[in-house]
């Protein structure tokens, strides 16, 4: 009689930036800092862990997105919450939700565009232009966008007068800002994604509700078009 065989699961992969993560905060524990701290520069801190200042970057903008660390620019990179449990599983949740964020944002904010253009008003159309403004200087300035893409796509809802898809978008707030800080954090997207709103602004401003949640479509597709999930780091 055969004897049986028990089928051991497979052990994930930890990938060399969920490492990282884990080496920077044992490291954080080790100098004793706490929340409001800030870490060494990023070419200091690669050096101090034997490691790349891609691979170092990358593991920053994971613990960002988890909430571990804020990176603000011309501030470095602050501690906002002291982490408890694996940090690679952590990392590991949020790339298994980001598909469906994704889904979400989709099927909310395509919508929520195609009916910015037809119930936009003049003063709605001057909060997204100085949204686009905002972001456009914060990355002329170096900055990532973040606060400006926030801003432009609240902008978006608010013309769309849907009290109840605002709300909505309340309620994943938090989630859409984890596609948005890794989005943001890739090179050359920050041009890109104000390249894309531009276009969905454009749309909203002609009263083309078609254009408008076509163009949606596109920049939430180009967001879809993350690092981290990729296996292959």
């Amino acid at each position: 009689m055969a004897a049986d065989r028990t089928l051991v699961p497979k052990v994930a992969r930890t990938r060399l930036y969920e490492q990282v993560a884990e080496q920077i905060t044992a490291w954080i524990a080790d100098a004793g800092l706490g929340v409001g701290d800030r870490l060494p520069p990023e070419r200091e801190l690669a050096q101090q862990l034997g490691v790349s200042r891609a691979t170092l970057s990358q593991a920053l903008v994971a613990l960002e997105v988890i909430g571990a660390v804020t990176v603000r620019h011309g501030d470095g990179t602050v501690i906002s919450q002291t982490t408890a449990g694996t940090i690679a599983q952590a990392i590991r949740e949020h790339a298994d939700r980001l598909p469906e964020i994704l889904e979400t944002r989709d099927a909310l904010e395509t919508k929520i565009a195609a009916l910015a253009a037809q119930r936009r008003t003049d003063e709605d159309l001057a909060q997204i232009e100085a949204a686009l403004a905002a972001m456009a200087a914060e990355i002329a300035a170096g900055g990532r966008g973040i606060d400006g893409d926030e801003r432009f796509h609240a902008a978006v809802t608010a013309a769309s007068h849907s009290a109840l898809l605002a709300r909505l978008m309340v309620e994943i707030g938090a989630l859409v800002r984890e596609t948005r800080i890794e989005s943001l954090s890739q090179p050359d997207r920050p041009q890109a994604s104000l390249a894309g709103h531009r276009a969905i602004a454009a749309a909203i401003a002609a009263g083309d509700p078609t254009a408008a949640a076509r163009a949606m479509q596109d920049h939430i597709g180009l967001v879809s078009e993350v690092a981290l999930l990729d296996d292959g780091s």
